[in-house]
């Protein structure tokens, strides 16, 4: 059963196959990542690089499955607003990460600071 989905004009016919292998593709990735974290069988570092890659694997799923990126004709507008949209994506995770890096530092405690600043200092 093959059913063709509403298109623009000049895409590539989309049908309803090509939506679930995304979902499907989309929720194993997903759970694979809640698998790592939850189960820790990697190191911190191991975890991290694990989840990135299903991260970006998940990226690219929904890149050609959901947008159809490369279908069009004239990719040109889509290609500059996936790379607007990452800038965006940019900005905030490198903003959050820098407010959540200086929130951790002024929420230490006395005893903390102490031990923080004689760590700099070589004591």
């Amino acid at each position: 059963m093959n059913h063709k989905l509403p298109q623009s004009a000049g895409e590539k016919h989309v049908t309803l196959r090509s939506y679930i292998t995304g979902f499907i593709l989309s929720l194993a990735t997903t759970l694979a990542a809640y698998v790592v974290v939850t189960n820790q069988t990697y190191s911190k570092n191991g975890i991290i690089a694990v989840v990135a890659v299903l991260a970006v694997s998940q990226f690219v799923v929904q890149m050609l499955f959901f947008m159809h990126l490369g279908q069009e004709k004239n990719p040109r507008w889509k290609l500059l607003a996936l790379l607007f949209m990452m800038g965006v994506v940019f900005i905030v995770v490198v903003g959050s990460l820098w407010i959540m890096k200086h929130l951790d530092y002024n929420m230490m405690s006395p005893k903390q600071m102490q031990h923080y600043m004689d760590s700099q200092d070589g004591l």
